[in-house]
């Protein structure tokens, strides 16, 4: 039998390990969007044998730059519910009107019994609103704003009442345009 040197095996480990650093580095999605997880609740299917439970998650993600979407995700796992839900919410994304660092104007969005008031705000007055209301107007962009969470405390139903607010915000352009009309004729 051939006996294996000490400094063979050395070499063929050295030969390997270049091997493994040639590899090129794995490259990390680049994050397009900020995300918030807004709720995780556990949830249970009644079964013959008892019950199975499940994690439901809310996410809302957004860029600060007007877009902003929510998706929910369901899975056995909250990680991999958390991943479903973000795929959601990348196709539900909209873009909403920011005039400065505020909205251009009050508005009142419902879904369901959940109603959202959103008022804008002098510059420095930052966002005062409550969990999901909050993680919506953060990711969007909007820095300053009031805002009043009226009727249902559900997480998802607040955060479907915001995007509904937040979708029938319109500026003086778009106004103008609508009823054929300069802005200085609109504004007086």
């Amino acid at each position: 039998m051939k006996e294996v040197t000490k400094v063979q095996t050395d070499n063929v480990r050295d030969a390997n390990k270049d091997k493994r650093q040639s590899r090129p580095p794995r490259k990390k999605e680049e994050k397009l969007f900020d995300e918030r997880v807004v709720h995780i609740g556990r949830v249970a299917k009644v079964v013959k044998g008892g019950k199975r439970f499940s994690f439901a998650a809310l996410v809302v993600i957004g860029d600060h730059k007007g877009n902003v979407g929510f998706g929910t995700g369901k899975a056995g796992e909250v990680p991999d519910a958390i991943k479903k839900g973000i795929e959601d919410a990348k196709k539900n994304m909209t873009k909403i009107v920011i005039t400065g660092s505020t909205i251009p104007h009050e508005v009142l969005g419902e879904f369901g019994a959940a109603r959202v008031f959103i008022r804008p705000a002098a510059e420095g007055t930052g966002i005062i609103a409550g969990g999901p209301v909050r993680a919506v107007l953060e990711l969007a962009g909007v820095e300053d704003v009031l805002s009043k969470s009226l009727g249902s405390n559900s997480a998802i139903n607040m955060v479907r009442a915001t995007m509904d607010g937040l979708k029938s915000l319109r500026n003086r352009e778009t106004i103008a345009a609508a009823r054929s009309k300069k802005v200085e004729e609109i504004v007086k």
